[in-house]
């Protein structure tokens, strides 16, 4: 289910990303920002890329510093990065069995962290907040490809729900915000992203990951078979991480409007034709075996990313079968 005809030529995107980025120095050159989860796997990259962007001041708050749950810790943080920005990244995250494990920790956590962080940030007069949801809280039967306007269309699907309302509430909380108080306020909903560096613990790893991770093992110890979870019938879509941080860095420029903003690859796979792809990049010889026990979670995935394209100029770069090759390599060299 992967068309490659859904993504604009490498040499249009070169084109696209080189202005956007031309454009870039003189609007970041007095910006204080501070980026919320920016230690982490999407963090790294977008502290990074604000940097190069040539962004005075890069603040990146560290959990045993800063507990951004607590009003305190986060009036501290302000008081420390004095910001013009917050991008916040930070989230307590996992895969389908740390969703089902954890669900009251995955909706606290991400709520309590997001609304204080926001109503503290207005107070303290920033001038703009850019808020990372999540595509897990679109509903669990919106219609495909995933358009903005569809976001509250229904309920999400069940074993990651408490964690997509969590995010989906701060939504609601800036459009309330910007509506009463004028604050700035917007909100990107990312799909799901992988890459170097990403998180490969078997206990809280996403897909690609647990996937990768779960093949390089098999082949070195020659076994004759693997697992895999589900039937493998339902679809997902993933961003590579650089393009994700391109797109968060462009919005948190160019973008201001109330109305969600999707961010992915305009690509739809089923795990099925994922676990054939990651299997054969792995070199795995064996069988996959399926386990139609555990949960295939939403049944279809692929956002409809004509708005960021329109509003940002911008499209992402990394083909698939290329980001998994690349974050496959680095599995093998640094912890594989």
């Amino acid at each position: 289910m992967e068309r490659e005809g859904d993504v604009v030529s490498a040499e249009m995107n070169a084109e696209m990303n080189a202005e956007m980025n031309a454009n870039r120095t003189e609007f970041w050159r007095e910006r204080r920002v501070a980026v919320t989860g920016g230690a982490g796997f999407l963090g790294r990259r977008v502290t990074a890329l604000l940097e190069r962007s040539g962004c005075e001041s890069v603040f990146v708050p560290r959990s045993r510093d800063y507990d951004l749950r607590e009003r305190g810790a986060i009036d501290a943080m302000l008081a420390d990065a004095r910001p013009d920005m917050v991008i916040h990244l930070a989230a307590t995250v996992g895969g389908i069995g740390a969703n089902a494990k954890y669900p009251a920790t995955f909706f606290y956590d991400n709520a309590v962290m997001g609304i204080e962080l926001i109503e503290r940030s207005r107070l303290y007069g920033l001038d703009k907040f850019v808020c990372v949801g999540t595509v897990c809280s679109y509903p669990k039967f919106a219609p495909v490809p995933f358009n903005e306007r569809d976001l509250w269309n229904g309920y999400p699907e069940e074993t990651n729900a408490p964690y997509g309302l969590a995010k989906k509430m701060l939504l609601a909380q800036l459009q309330a915000y910007r509506q009463q108080h004028g604050f700035e306020g917007i909100y990107l909903i990312p799909v799901n992203l992988y890459g170097p560096g990403d998180n490969f613990d078997p206990e809280s790893s996403h897909v690609i990951p647990a996937l990768i991770r779960k093949f390089v093992d098999a082949r070195r110890r020659s076994d004759p078979s693997a697992p895999a979870w589900g039937t493998g019938s339902a679809s997902r879509e993933f961003l590579y991480v650089d393009d994700a941080a391109s797109a968060i860095v462009a919005a948190a420029e160019r973008y201001d409007s109330p109305a969600p903003l999707n961010i992915g690859a305009s690509q739809e796979i089923t795990i099925r034709e994922l676990v054939e792809l990651i299997k054969e990049l792995t070199e795995f010889k064996g069988e996959v075996i399926w386990d139609a026990t555990k949960p295939d979670g939403q049944p279809r995935r692929k956002l409809d990313i004509s708005a960021a394209t329109s509003a940002l100029g911008w499209t992402p770069r990394t083909p698939l079968r290329e980001g998994l090759a690349e974050t496959i390599r680095w599995w093998k060299a640094n912890g594989g």
